[in-house]
């Protein structure tokens, strides 16, 4: 897979092409234009290990996000999830138990044993 990309202002993440063709597919499902939308990624309190993941998509990135552009999909960071994900690479996992988006955090010291909630 490759990770090549043209980031506009630039989180410092990765996200593999497949991670992007996905992302863009189910943005387009939605109506949604993708020079203009993205995907926020972004990090919540909770799970038992303390911190997860959130993923959805907005139409817009709000003022103080950065914003990088990976095979075609927008990505908007928040600064206060950024400190969790600085370095992460974003893909999409297809396997026989389902498929979907994992994300890969150099930064995460444990997780909690579903896999589900991180600490850093």
């Amino acid at each position: 897979m490759s990770t090549e990309a043209v980031q506009e202002e630039g989180p410092p993440i990765e996200v593999t092409e497949d991670a992007a063709e996905q992302a863009v597919e189910l943005l387009e499902r939605e109506g949604l234009d993708t020079d203009e939308a993205g995907l926020r990624l972004y990090v919540q309190q909770g799970g038992c290990a303390g911190l997860s993941y959130g993923m959805r998509f907005e139409h817009e990135p709000e003022d103080d996000d950065t914003i990088g552009r990976f095979h075609g999909l927008r990505v908007f960071v928040d600064p206060a999830s950024m400190r969790y994900i600085e370095g992460s690479r974003l893909d999409y996992e297809h396997g026989l138990m389902g498929a979907g988006f994992d994300v890969q955090n150099p930064n995460v010291v444990s997780e909690c044993g579903c896999g589900e909630s991180f600490r850093t």
